[in-house]
């Protein structure tokens, strides 16, 4: 009955007013101690006197208390701030008592009322310590009742630094977690066997599945100030093998306000597992890049897309276009902004193939800076529908670069990818045939051509991970095509920050790089995913190993062959040295693809493997189409073709 009282009223807080006269009672009672230690323990004092002091120093503390607002503290969270709130209150009220005592020696208004100042002093001191002790006895009190009412969660922590014991601080004084810390763990052995406010810490030797269960550990925090992302992953790897909860602590500069939160505490996601350490550009050229410019981005509703609407959104431009011929993806694109208060934009389903209307728009808006997004990506799809990827990866490019050529845009950014570099694919090939064409159209006016390349994005359409949590969601099995496939990994926002950037920074004529870490295996990722759901592999959920798809890479690189990369302002965003083209060679072959493919020619795939040499397909179809060199110097006189002079 008194655990369903306490459940039932812990979130309430004691009113003030009881707050109060309690501690003007605790000074009353520290009235008469301190007049009983003064005189040794003994009652050899004149009680009356004490008795008409009494009342007057009571009053007097409650004009202190009310003056000080002491009283307005939440007992159960007393902190340094109340302490401090009290001793003002004491003082205060010592000094009001002292002034009394020599206005009534002055005009002898009350008879007999001298307080030696030896009692006021040790009342002082007596009060302090009092109220002090009173507030913490009641918060240990609470905490201990409702922590042994509820059902209470066993965790350690890993790291028994500063962050550590800041962890340690916030889980104890926040009641409502029900969380009990076990102890700590920590690599340094001059800390094993010590004890941090009651809690031992222990070394990493006693991490096992005996220990963990014998303790009912549900839960371990990583909680580590100063780690680098190479040992954080490793680290984390290692702990989510054992049957508990793993948990992060992020880093200081994500504290709200500078100060640690309970909820601040998160689980670890796939994004903390991959073997690189997350962009932070300082110094950005971009606000100045949009400032006051109207700004057009194709494929807008789109994972990559959006992700730059939302970014560029944030600045100071002064329109901003956005198109896409997904209509639902678009309309939710457009509420959202809405809702985030963002207005000064144009929502627009178009096709960006249509030439003559996306004239109109260049025409009725003048964009300054086009962001090209709109692309088929998807490589299995787009091997058996070439015609389309020819449609949209180089048509559609090619219109919108040749509006913006004749519609003079100060620059346009196409957003490559790395399935574009040695091709094995049609997609990658249509992509790389766009860059080929934007480097044509860099040497015919003002307008600055710009590309970036990049690999895959966490949690974009068709990515392996969204496709993983619904594998999960079913049980199972994962599907890998291979065990040893390799990708390239950055989050949206990541890769969406990097492009802008890299287009600010851009002078024209360059293909952007960027630093991708090191490549990931896939199956590793999808161990870890299970394990990150609280499932074991084999056991819970297996891995099913289903094969190359059409067109697919084992791994993907950055740079094709005799390419190098030049250094930027920023270490993420490097500068690849492409080979020179024959741009008059060039542009004729892609015309000549464009128009091949509006008759669904065949002949089409072998124009392509004529403008990208390197285009070599894989575990497809168009294999046949491959005219593979007998020696070095066939595969020169081919790669000749596209060469300068």
């Amino acid at each position: 009955m008194i655990k369903n009282y306490i459940l039932r009223h812990a979130d309430r807080y004691a009113p003030g007013w009881l707050v109060l006269i309690i501690d003007v009672l605790i000074i009353g009672v520290s009235f008469v101690l301190s007049y009983i230690i003064r005189f040794n323990m003994t009652f050899n004092f004149d009680v009356e006197k004490l008795l008409v002091q009494l009342p007057a120093v009571m009053v007097i503390s409650t004009l202190a208390f009310l003056v000080a607002k002491s009283y307005k503290g939440f007992v159960r969270h007393t902190g340094i701030k109340d302490v401090y709130n009290i001793f003002n209150a004491i003082c205060l009220a010592s000094i009001l008592t002292i002034f009394l005592v020599i206005f009534n020696r002055q005009f002898e208004v009350v008879d007999d009322f001298t307080i030696p100042l030896s009692i006021i002093i040790i009342h002082s001191l007596i009060s302090f310590i009092a109220l002090t002790a009173a507030r913490y006895l009641f918060k240990t009190l609470f905490e201990s009742m409702t922590k042994k009412i509820k059902a209470t969660k066993n965790v350690l922590i890993y790291g028994a630094g500063e962050s550590g014991i800041i962890t340690y601080n916030a889980l104890e004084s926040h009641t409502a977690t029900n969380v009990k810390v076990i102890g700590y763990i920590d690599d340094d052995k001059k800390k094993v066997g010590k004890t941090i406010n009651g809690v031992r810490v222990y070394g990493r030797e006693i991490l096992n599945e005996y220990f963990l269960a014998s303790n009912n550990i549900s839960e371990i925090i990583v909680a580590i100030h100063i780690i680098d992302n190479h040992r954080l992953r490793l680290l984390v790897e290692s702990l989510v093998d054992f049957s508990v909860d793993v948990k992060i602590v992020p880093p200081v500069q994500d504290w709200i306000n500078g100060e640690f939160k309970v909820s601040q505490i998160k689980n670890v996601q796939i994004e903390d597992l991959l073997n690189r350490a997350p962009i932070n550009i300082k110094r950005s050229k971009v606000v100045e890049e949009l400032k006051d410019k109207c700004i057009m981005v194709t494929g807008g509703a789109g994972s990559i897309g959006s992700e730059i609407v939302r970014q560029i959104a944030t600045y100071e431009y002064k329109s901003l276009i956005i198109i896409d011929q997904a209509e639902s993806p678009l309309y939710d694109l457009q509420q959202e902004l809405k809702q985030n208060g963002f207005h000064n934009f144009i929502s627009i389903v178009a096709d960006i193939r249509d030439k003559n209307r996306m004239n109109l728009f260049f025409e009725e808006y003048k964009p300054d800076i086009i962001f090209h997004a709109a692309a088929y990506k998807h490589v299995p799809l787009m091997e058996y529908n070439a015609y389309e990827a020819i449609k949209i990866n180089v048509g559609g490019t090619k219109i919108i670069a040749d509006l913006a050529l004749a519609h003079n845009v100060g620059k346009f950014v196409f957003i490559s990818t790395d399935k574009a570099v040695n091709p094995t694919n049609v997609m990658g090939a249509t992509k790389r045939i766009a860059e080929m064409y934007i480097s044509c159209m860099q040497q015919e006016g003002m307008t600055k051509f710009i590309t970036t390349r990049f690999g895959n994005v966490l949690g974009s359409n068709g990515s392996v991970i969204p496709l993983f949590k619904k594998q999960i969601e079913k049980g199972g099995p994962l599907t890998v095509t291979h065990k040893d496939i390799t990708r390239y990994f950055m989050t949206i926002p990541e890769a969406s920050q990097l492009v802008l950037e890299a287009g600010a920074m851009g002078k024209g004529g360059e293909i952007f790089i960027f630093d991708m870490g090191e490549s990931v295996k896939i199956f590793d990722l999808a161990k870890n995913m299970i394990k990150l759901s609280g499932l074991r592999y084999p056991e819970d959920i297996d891995i099913e190993i289903t094969g190359l798809r059409p067109g697919e890479k084992l791994y993907e690189e950055l740079l094709a062959n005799g390419e190098n990369t030049m250094p930027t302002y920023h270490k993420k965003i490097m500068i690849s040295k492409v080979r020179e083209l024959n741009y008059g060679w060039v542009r004729s072959k892609i015309d000549e693809l464009c128009v091949s493919n509006i008759f669904f020619n065949e002949n089409t795939i072998k124009i392509m493997k004529e403008i990208v040499p390197e285009y070599i397909s894989n575990n497809s179809n168009l294999c046949k189409f491959d005219k593979r060199p007998t020696n070095d110097s066939l595969e020169k006189t081919k790669e000749a073709k596209i060469l300068q002079p």
